[in-house]
């Protein structure tokens, strides 16, 4: 029920989310492990400006409890089967690898849209596991609202339209909906190299 990869994130999340109730190490955790545009924008008396280690601290912050209840619902939700599995060390690298992609695509787009603004929480990873999850049991119920049964398959490509016709149209102020596609888009390219449907191959091929 809890792998020890989803529960060491879980805990983690969790320690940072107290530690964020704190004013005063709230706002320096916001100021060098949020993900901010690449610059030096003005922030509260000093700098707050992209820094590497920002591509992955940012996942451990999140805007509010409700972001973060959500945020690990759906991690332990999709994120269990995935890990028992394949086994905690894909499963953490591929967490991370869409963490990462999806602060890639979030950067880009902060960064070139001239508003200064951090961006927070684990949802890029988060979709990156739901998109697998969808790939590795297809056919698998998910029950939307605990009533309405869905396949799996289903589900992820109709959760991904809605994030990109969202993330085009902007409707949906304050949420970063291209880092969850950059997630979804990097969860997917990783799957097709363990595959070895890319150019590139890996030693040992595995079916998802």
């Amino acid at each position: 029920m809890f792998p020890p990869v989803i529960k060491n994130l879980l805990i983690l999340n969790g320690l940072v989310f107290l530690a964020t109730m704190t004013p005063p190490i709230s706002r320096v955790l916001l100021q060098w492990f949020a993900l901010w545009p690449i610059g030096n924008p003005q922030f509260s008396g000093g700098f707050a400006s992209f820094l590497p280690w920002q591509l992955v601290t940012y996942s451990f912050l999140h805007g509010g409890f409700t972001h973060l209840l959500f945020n690990m619902f759906a991690l332990w939700l999709f994120g269990v089967q995935i890990e028992n599995t394949c086994g905690s060390r894909r499963f953490a690298l591929f967490y991370f690898v869409c963490v990462v992609g999806a602060g890639l695509i979030q950067l880009i787009v902060a960064s070139s849209s001239g508003e200064v603004y951090p961006t927070v929480g684990a949802s890029g990873g988060v979709f990156g596991i739901l998109l697998a999850f969808g790939m590795m049991f297809p056919n698998q119920l998910i029950y939307i609202y605990f009533l309405f049964p869905v396949k799996a398959k289903w589900f992820v490509i109709v959760y991904g339209l809605l994030e990109l016709w969202a993330a085009v149209t902007g409707t949906q102020a304050g949420v970063a909906n291209f880092a969850h596609l950059g997630g979804m888009l990097f969860g997917f390219l990783l799957i097709q190299y363990w595959r070895g449907k890319l150019p590139i191959r890996p030693g040992r091929t595995m079916s998802w």
